[in-house]
């Protein structure tokens, strides 16, 4: 076990990473720099052996050789004597595995990052407070931001904000989170950097369906400017602060997400709008699209406080009710005139 710690005194020898995706790949690149030794915990067995005698993580990193001192594995034990773990698994699985680490045991000085985006369904809880459930006295920090982990792997510049209710910690962290092509940000805000971060999901799936509809560059535009005006009404109506949405992992996140190729879930949303099923885009895209389940989720929350959110409901109609998706990016068009 490693010597109990304190949120001013971190240390740097072993960072463990859950998740052996291409996210958690790319933020192990970015702590190696910081750390002795970084593991990147994962399920497959094949990623570990990978890793660990060839370098790369080829199913979701191709042509990217990780630095050596980064190793692959699937035993969570090797979390006890980490110095800082990062969850980097879907949500869908998050309590599960913070569960597990419960049981397994770990340093209550331990920080706890979550980079997973998303809500819980059934539940409505974001992740930092799933993990808070089941380890109480941890440290517990986040982080969000427009981030491709096919730009971090390959050293693109990015930005991205760390986020805590303990000031001290987040500082802590953006240090370690910190480099010439990574530049990191503080917030105390955790609730509307975590309600960013999942509720863009939403919006790109639907940036998504436009492109696949061919809507145009004006209508995409529209869409993600109301996105943002949605975002922001549901997230500060469940704890955020709205300038957190004007933000890295607010408007950032989202204008990201909605544009760019890398993003798993506006590819979703245009294979939808090109005609494919919800079924058919999913194994197309053959990684996990957040914004799937979570439009779900996010869907019931909404309703469940009585929030209008019209494009989130449209996003669900497609994904859950099989609404045609020309239908229902027509019906967002034709909704009564209002002031902006």
């Amino acid at each position: 076990m490693s010597t109990p710690k304190n949120t001013t005194t971190l240390a740097t020898r072993k960072a463990v990473v859950l998740g052996s995706g291409s996210w958690g790949t790319a933020l192990a690149i970015v702590l190696s720099k910081h750390f002795d030794e970084i593991v990147v915990l994962g399920r497959s067995e094949e990623t570990a052996e990978e890793i660990n005698t060839s370098h790369t993580n080829s199913r979701y990193l191709k042509e990217v050789t990780l630095p050596e001192n980064i190793y692959g594995g699937t035993d969570l034990a090797e979390a006890q004597d980490a110095d800082i773990i990062l969850f980097v698994v879907p949500t869908s699985a998050t309590r599960e595995t913070v569960n597990k680490l419960a049981e397994i045991g770990i340093p209550e000085s331990t920080p706890l990052i979550s980079s997973a985006k998303g809500i819980e369904r059934g539940t409505g809880e974001r992740m930092s407070n799933i993990i808070n459930q089941s380890l109480p006295n941890n440290p517990i920090a986040i982080i969000s931001g427009p981030t491709h982990a096919e730009e971090v792997a390959i050293g693109l510049a990015t930005c991205t904000v760390v986020g805590s209710v303990d000031k001290q910690l987040a500082q802590n962290l953006q240090q370690y989170f910190s480099s010439p092509t990574f530049r990191t940000y503080t917030s105390q805000d955790v609730a509307g950097m975590e309600l960013g971060g999942a509720l863009k999901n939403v919006f790109a799936i639907a940036a998504g369906i436009a492109a696949g509809i061919g809507l145009g560059d004006n209508a995409i535009a529209a869409l993600v400017t109301r996105g943002l005006t949605e975002m922001t009404r549901l997230g500060t109506a469940l704890g955020g602060q709205p300038e957190t949405f004007m933000g890295l992992s607010g408007i950032g996140d989202l204008m990201t997400t909605c544009y760019s190729p890398h993003s798993r879930n506006n590819r979703v949303g245009m294979a939808l709008g090109q005609g494919l099923s919800l079924q058919e885009a999913c194994d197309q895209l053959g990684m996990v699209a957040e914004g799937v389940p979570n439009t779900l989720s996010i869907y019931e929350l909404a309703r469940k406080i009585n929030i209008d959110t019209p494009i989130i409901d449209a996003v669900y109609k497609v994904l859950y009710e099989d609404k045609p998706a020309l239908e229902a990016l027509s019906d967002l068009l034709t909704r009564d005139p209002k002031a902006e």
